[in-house]
């Protein structure tokens, strides 16, 4: 099931650090240009991220699992095997 939900922009984050960081990549939250997911290194690390409970509360539950299944979408995408949360 593919969720839609919408991602607030947070107030903690420029998202134009993120772009300047990494360049115009796909990132699993775009709202706010973090956890980007176009490499196999950046998917396994946007899923030890956003699985820390202190990156977690930064999001509602649906942002959570939004931005779970956009990292679980591009591990598959790139080959990478993540852990089950």
């Amino acid at each position: 099931m593919m969720s839609n939900t919408k991602i607030d922009r947070r107030e903690d984050v420029n998202p134009e650090t993120g772009e300047h960081k990494y360049g115009d990549v796909e990132f699993a939250d775009p709202t706010n240009n973090k956890y980007p997911i176009d490499t196999p290194e950046h998917v396994r690390a946007a899923w030890n991220y956003i699985n820390h409970k202190d990156n977690a509360a930064k999001y509602d539950r649906e942002e959570v699992e939004t931005i779970k299944n956009r990292i679980r979408r591009a591990a598959k995408k790139h080959g990478v095997e993540i852990e089950a949360d």
